[in-house]
């Protein structure tokens, strides 16, 4: 552009110079400065030179960055603060923008905690267990259920009290070739004795817990036999005569072992049924539900209070995003309420990891009318749908959340075309019995 301007400059100057001589020609004499030469009036850019000038202009003008608004520490703020509380509306939330608070942990006993603790049920025993009882007491049902099935109880302790999950795969399938061997081959003698200082016996089998109690049920004697071109004798496993003539024990015992899973106990739910309360949306957890320690999670909420205007200025929404979904990853566990047409609260304890589903067959097996359609609203009406594959933390319903339950309207309206009104207590008696007060 700036030699565009110095081409129109180099015109108008060439132009204003007078007539050229030939290079080659006589220069004429020159004048004795008697007078001063009289100065020709410059002339003006031509109309076509004006209108390129004219649009190469208003190209720069729109080239020009536009103007900025203000930058200061605090014009920053308060356009945070602003689009915080624009969120904020749009999802019905009433925590103070800027902050995304989560319950704070209890200490355990207290007598206002939504729940006492995380709890497990032990499906050998039936028991409710905490956290730190119930892989001591798993492994002492597995041990005394030897006394009544021996070879269950070994087929489990081989799955359950061993962790790494690919040893335990690899010994149990050298196991099953050693009684498939056997199945296959009754006559052979060679494939009713295991040599127990076998290379592949020691390394696959040995090492698992279980191994030698499961052979044992299965009808393997130990015994010390001479073995060719050695000295002495050798310790083996020999299968009776009794277990050689029932095979299809030894093919049902094997099918038993290999697709056997650990003993592990189960989330318990904890169902509690609560009156109408106003505390309905508050929630006191002990530190069960989270990853974190209690110290940990009071630490982290006295800092984030510190720090919520500066993590304004430096975040933005995809950060603070993906802040939030590191968050939610953080709980292991999740207690969930849900309010009920008469204003009563259903309470259960989920996995944070587990499907929307799961929360759907809770409730229905609360249900007086399981037979009925209804539909769980989450917080700003937001509906969930039972055949969702979300997790619970995917949705935002971590550590805790209230929802809230409604009839599928269609069907009510059908049950009212027909004359008839949906029964009036939505719970099954024996809970109603055990309703509590929310303190």
């Amino acid at each position: 552009m700036k030699k565009f301007f110095q081409e129109i400059k180099a015109d108008i100057k060439f132009k204003s110079a007078g007539p050229g001589q030939k290079l080659t020609g006589e220069r004429a004499p020159k004048e004795k400065p008697n007078q001063p030469a009289v100065r020709q009036p410059r002339q003006g850019p031509t109309n076509e030179a004006q209108m390129a000038a004219a649009a190469a202009l208003a190209r720069l003008e729109q080239k020009q960055p536009k103007a900025r608004g203000p930058t200061s520490q605090e014009s920053i703020r308060n356009q945070v603060r602003k689009e915080l509380r624009a969120e904020a509306t749009v999802s019905g939330s009433t925590e103070a923008p800027g902050t995304n608070m989560v319950p704070e942990p209890r200490e355990e006993g207290s007598a206002h905690l939504a729940v006492p603790g995380v709890c497990f049920t032990c499906p050998l025993t039936g028991a409710t267990l905490r956290k730190d009882q119930r892989d001591a007491h798993i492994k002492e049902a597995i041990l005394s259920h030897f006394s009544t099935d021996p070879v269950a109880a070994s087929i489990m302790k081989i799955h359950t009290f061993n962790r790494d999950r690919d040893k335990v795969k690899l010994g149990v399938d050298t196991i099953a070739k050693y009684l498939d061997n056997i199945c296959l081959h009754p006559e052979e003698e060679k494939y009713r004795k295991i040599k127990l200082q076998n290379k592949v016996f020691q390394e696959r089998i040995n090492c698992l817990e279980g191994t030698h109690e499961f052979f044992e049920a299965i009808g393997f004697q130990k015994a010390l036999l001479p073995v060719p071109d050695q000295e002495g004798p050798e310790e083996f496993y020999v299968l009776s005569e009794a277990a050689v003539a029932e095979p299809q024990s030894l093919q049902r015992h094997k099918d038993q072992l290999l697709v056997a899973e650990p003993v592990r106990a189960t989330l318990a739910r904890q169902c509690r049924v609560f009156r109408p309360s106003p505390m309905a949306s508050q929630f006191d957890l002990p530190g069960d539900f989270f990853n974190l320690t209690a110290e940990e999670i009071k630490r982290e909420q006295r800092l984030r209070s510190e720090a919520v205007e500066r993590l304004s200025v430096l975040r933005t929404k995809a950060m603070r995003e993906r802040e939030e979904q590191r968050e939610l990853r953080k709980y292991t566990y999740t207690l969930l309420r849900v309010r009920l047409p008469d204003g009563c609260l259903l309470q259960g304890t989920f996995y944070a990891r587990e499907r929307v589903g799961a929360l759907y067959a809770f409730v229905r097996e609360a249900l007086q009318s399981d037979w009925l359609p209804f539909d769980l609203l989450a917080s700003g009406g937001q509906k969930l749908s039972e055949e969702d594959s979300l997790a619970f933390n995917e949705c935002g319903l971590v550590p805790s959340a209230l929802l809230t339950f409604s009839w599928d309207a269609a069907v009510l309206d059908d049950i009212r075309a027909a004359g008839a009104e949906p029964n009036s207590s939505i719970l099954k008696p024996e809970l109603l019995a055990a309703i509590e007060k929310l303190s």
